[in-house]
């Protein structure tokens, strides 16, 4: 027999001292507390923000938990928790003597250690005592469980405990477990699923799988071999789940990645309630569409990345030892080197093995091991070499970061492996529906962990050429057509500011439409003097900027402002849907964990002429010359890349490449990119708008347009007409509107009234004079 220890001893005694003294004694003895917080359950209900299809986006709250009636709890989930944590439950009355007998004699004898506890003695356990081993909590403990099965079913006691257990990872409850460990609802699991999950009550901080897979393992063995002895499952399905490879989600991975949203919900709601919603089972709705949300998020990281992969490789993250061999010392070892480093869903972190100047060996997190080869080499292949600096070297030991992208060989799946980094480059994308306002999918940043700042939101930065649209809409209402011929030469103002086109080339007199096109900055610089800055910069209010926020200045031009990459989604959206200004909607609604609603966000206000921002004329012809760009000018790979026509928009760049800008639409989205450095710096000298942010914008729109039709031209507004081939304000047929802007102010005009209009015009303006530069500017 094995060796009697005192701590048996004292198990053995606890239990037996619990049985003898608690059964005969009143309950009057002990001071119970009172069943009324299980009698009249309240889960603690964390706050839950949803897309606007119902998929959840995150939980806050420190209890994660999903409540789910018995009814739609699986009967297999049942039974597999009866099965290993109280299989007499449905025969005793709270207290099975059964049990205890055989823990008492395994106690006195050394067998396997066996639980005394049913699940009635476990809930009243865990939601009214502490978790001290005594005789008199067990006495407690007994005397609790027997009055609350004189209370309420055997139903709504083991819908309450399956609801409240904790299993590790902050969950709850199985379905949030469910959803933790698999990323899958209580309906969708397996047979071995379902026996990980019930082994998780015996131990849920050191045998969970994402803690201990070994360990967590070992417990759903015990519970499948349960399963077959009680008559559950056979053994043909006992053999089938023991030999399923589970693939456990990776701690903190989501199905949809919107956590800046996530932030803006929470603190919406904190701000309106008060902290207490953290554990009242509030539910935010917000605008956002769960395929649109996914889609910008993974248009962002492979922007973002190809990016950053045109730079340096910056070394490993960390460099850890690991101890010589191959064997079940090593995997344990670099299992445990990458346990602190977070896990990503495109940049997985992994530990290098072993290290060749032809392929790499790696351990990812997970514990799969992968090859890194050819291709996926080149980048760092120089960090491959023994000489090369440490800080650089990729050798045993390195944790790395590493990008997998699926394809079919010979019509099996195969995943290539290739080296990353996490980027320095921070980007941002927003899109919105211009009818509605609400926003479709908001990424504020390449990764919330890494940087929980806001760009979409908080981001003030410089929009270059990306504004000369609003600049070229004030200018229409100031007689400047789409065939105005303006010089793009050029051009010194009186305070000795001499700005140039991105190019260095000069082309002489070209139309509105070309300068546009062609992101002339010395075009727009004319257009502008001659719109007049303090016209131009009140107009672009209209479409949502902060009118404070931009230059008084021929700057203005350039785009030397500041704005948010929310407030150019507003901006173009104005455009999108034809003269109206709309607010944004994130957060739709707001309910309370029975349904009330709390807040609703107001429907759209209607389109009427009244509340028109900008003339319908005026949006259609912005939007014509627009779409010129998305055709032939800096942003052609739209519609040649998405074969769409319906496309409109606008690369910017500022001065050195600070900021890199694509902001354009579709008639049914609007959508802006942004992407930069949180510490404004240079992009690179061969970077610009359209090399960086506009393939993110196609890559995004590419998805949320897939069926959406080609939307058709529509019919020219009122008091338009063509003339020569381009569009021109009706009343301005025979003459009035400028036909040429040929230098700083000189301005012909097509009849002699128009003249005299514009000889008044330039006198005054010669007389108000240019004003200083404030940031320079280039573009497109």
């Amino acid at each position: 027999m094995p060796q009697f220890t005192l701590r048996r001893a004292a198990v053995a005694l606890a239990i037996a001292a619990a049985t003898v003294v608690a059964l005969p004694v009143p309950a009057s003895t002990f001071d119970l507390p009172s069943l009324d917080r299980i009698v009249h359950y309240q889960p603690k209900l964390p706050l839950q923000v949803l897309t606007a299809d119902g998929v959840e986006i995150a939980q806050f709250g420190t209890e994660r938990r999903e409540y789910v009636p018995l009814s739609r709890i699986p009967l297999q989930l049942q039974q597999a928790v009866l099965a290993v944590e109280d299989a007499r439950f449905r025969e005793h009355s709270g207290v099975d003597p059964k049990g205890m007998v055989r823990a008492l004699v395994a106690a006195v004898t050394g067998g396997r250690k066996q639980g005394a506890s049913t699940i009635t003695q476990q809930l009243v356990r865990t939601m009214l005592l502490t978790r001290e081993f005594s005789a008199e909590r067990k006495a407690k403990e007994i005397w609790l469980a027997l009055k609350l099965e004189d209370e309420i079913s055997k139903d709504r006691i083991l819908e309450i405990y399956l609801n409240e257990i904790f299993l590790g990872q902050r969950a709850y409850g199985f379905a949030a477990a469910s959803q933790i460990y698999f990323g899958k609802p209580l309906d969708q699991l397996s047979l071995a699923e379902t026996a990980m999950l019930a082994g998780l009550p015996q131990n849920p901080y050191y045998a969970n799988p994402v803690a201990n897979f070994e360990r967590a393992t070992q417990r759903q063995r015990v519970v499948l071999e349960r399963m077959r002895v009680t008559g559950v499952i056979t053994e043909k399905q006992l053999a089938t789940a023991r030999a399923e490879k589970l693939n456990i989600r990776t701690p903190g991975l989501r199905s949809v990645h919107a956590a800046h949203v996530a932030e803006m919900a929470r603190l919406a709601v904190v701000e309106r309630f008060g902290t207490e919603v953290y554990s009242k089972g509030l539910r935010v709705t917000t605008s956002l569409r769960a395929a649109d949300q996914r889609a910008a998020h993974a248009a962002v990281q492979r922007g973002v990345l190809a990016f950053d992969r045109r730079g340096a490789w910056r070394g490993p993250e960390d460099m850890e030892s690991l101890p010589a061999g191959d064997g079940a010392d090593l995997e344990r070892a670099a299992a445990e080197a990458l346990k602190d480093h977070r896990d990503d869903e495109t940049l997985r972190v992994g530990i290098v093995l072993a290290a060749s100047p032809k392929a790499l060996r790696v351990q990812l997190a997970s514990g799969e091991r992968i090859s890194v080869q050819g291709e996926g080499l080149r980048w760092a292949q120089r960090a491959l070499d023994p000489k090369a600096k440490a800080p650089l070297r990729l050798a045993r030991g390195a944790i790395v970061r590493v990008v997998g992208s699926s394809s079919k060989v010979k019509g099996k799946a195969v995943t290539t492996w290739a080296i990353s980094q996490w980027p320095e480059a921070e980007a941002a994308l927003v899109a919105m529906d211009p009818h509605t306002g609400r926003v479709r999918a908001l990424v504020g940043g390449f990764d919330f962990g890494k940087q929980p700042f806001n760009h979409v939101t908080q981001g003030w930065r410089q929009p270059g050429s990306a504004l000369k649209p609003l600049l070229y809409s004030a200018a229409l209402e100031a007689r400047v057509m789409p065939a105005t011929l303006v010089d793009d030469l050029p051009f010194t103002a009186a305070n000795g500011w001499s700005p140039d086109n991105a190019s260095h080339e000069h082309l002489g007199a070209i139309t509105v439409r070309e300068a546009l096109t062609r992101s002339s900055n010395l075009a727009s610089v004319r257009v502008l003097q001659h719109t007049g800055t303090q016209s131009a910069r009140e107009w672009t209010g209209r479409f949502g900027l902060d009118v404070a926020r931009q230059p008084s200045d021929l700057t203005l031009a350039l785009g030397t402002g500041s704005v948010t990459p929310l407030q150019m989604t507003q901006a173009y959206a104005t455009l999108a849907n034809g003269g109206w200004q709309v607010a944004p909607v994130v957060i739709e609604k707001i309910t309370d964990a029975q349904g009330k609603v709390l807040f609703e966000a107001p429907p759209p206000a209607p389109f009427t002429e009244d509340s028109r921002t900008i003339p319908a004329r005026n949006a259609f012809v912005v939007s014509s010359l627009l779409n010129d760009v998305t055709r032939t000018g800096t942003a052609a790979r739209a519609q040649a890349q998405l074969k769409r026509p319906d496309l409109y928009g606008k690369t910017g760049t500022t001065n050195d490449a600070v900021d890199a800008w694509f902001a354009g639409y579709q008639p049914t989205l609007a959508t802006t990119v942004w992407v930069g450095y949180d510490k404004p710096r240079g992009l690179g000298g061969s970077e610009s708008g359209g090399r960086i942010a506009l393939p993110i914008w196609i890559d995004y729109m590419g998805a949320a347009l897939k069926g959406v039709p080609v939307a058709q031209p529509g019919s020219a507004p009122e008091g338009l007409v063509r003339d020569g081939g381009d569009w021109l304000y009706a009343e301005w047929r025979d003459g009035g509107w400028v036909s040429q802007i040929s230098d700083a102010y000189g301005v012909q005009y097509k009849s002699s009234f128009g003249a005299a209009i514009g000889s008044a015009l330039d006198a005054f303006k010669a007389w108000l004079g240019g004003g200083e530069p404030a940031r320079p500017t280039t573009s497109p």
